[in-house]
């Protein structure tokens, strides 16, 4: 079902989606001279979080590349198979 240079290029892929959301644009922090109920306050998030986030994301949007790239369904495949066979 899955031959080693898909395999191989979905890691490539992943790893290098890894290593660009790891350059993410952080917020402004305010002067403190602004009144700070006006600005958004930077809330730090563990580590652990989002990773979580960051790998369910990547997993989903490999599940729907799967799906509608990868996936054919076997009523297909058993048409195409007899329509040549005649």
């Amino acid at each position: 079902m899955w031959n080693s240079k898909a395999i191989i290029s979905n890691l490539v892929s992943c790893g290098l989606m890894l290593s660009l959301a790891g350059g993410v644009a952080k917020a402004q922090i305010p002067n403190s001279t602004e009144s700070p109920n006006t600005q958004f306050r930077r809330i730090e998030q563990p580590l652990l979080i989002k990773d979580a986030v960051t790998g369910i994301g990547l997993g989903l949007i490999g599940l729907e590349i799967w799906w509608f790239l990868l996936s054919k369904p076997k009523s297909q495949s058993n048409q195409v198979n007899s329509k040549l066979s005649k």
